[in-house]
């Protein structure tokens, strides 16, 4: 029956699996001052609307915001070094998402099943775009790969159905199946 969180000031990690599968959680304030936000931290919270990840977040783990299909926005803060294997799976209200130029990959899955998501923003410090990373993005229409990306996983852009404009960098040397 949890609704709500404001975590206090001080905290610097939330912990793995913290609040999964806190069905009824809807908002939560994550504090300036959190570094880390470990795997599974959000897992499962499909009611959860909207997260503000402030600029002091480093590190965000695997699967952190599994399955948050009401998830309609999220910012990724500038200091975030890399997206983890299904961080944002099957989060399908997700509309956009701008993934900052301190990214330097984006792991497996990292996206699958984001139904509603049409707007992507590469940044240009991503070298490597995991396999099925955008997979079953089915309302995503165009993508730019910037110059930076070097490998294109097996997968990554399957069952984009709506898919008609896809701008690849000069960098890339391996694209999967």
């Amino acid at each position: 029956s949890l609704t709500s969180i404001k975590i206090p000031d001080g905290v610097t990690n939330i912990g793995f699996s913290a609040f999964k599968g806190c069905t009824s959680l809807t908002s939560i304030k994550i504090p300036n001052g959190v570094t880390s936000i470990d795997y599974n931290a959000f897992q499962f919270c499909k009611s959860l609307n909207s997260v503000k990840i402030p600029d002091s977040v480093t590190s965000i783990g695997e699967s952190a915001f599994y399955y948050c299909e009401s998830l309609t926005s999220i910012t990724i803060p500038n200091n975030v070094k890399s997206i983890g294997y299904y961080t944002f799976y099957n989060c399908k209200s997700l509309t956009s998402i701008k993934i900052p130029d301190s990214v330097k990959s984006i792991g497996d899955g990292a996206f699958k099943y984001c139904d509603a998501l049409t707007s992507v923003t590469i940044g240009t410090g991503v070298t490597s775009i995991g396999d099925f990373a955008f997979s079953s993005c089915t309302s995503l229409t165009s993508i730019i790969i910037p110059d930076s990306v070097t490998n294109i996983g097996e997968g990554a852009f399957k069952y984009c159905d709506a898919l008609t404009s896809v701008t690849i960098g000069n960098s890339v040397t391996s694209i999967g199946d």
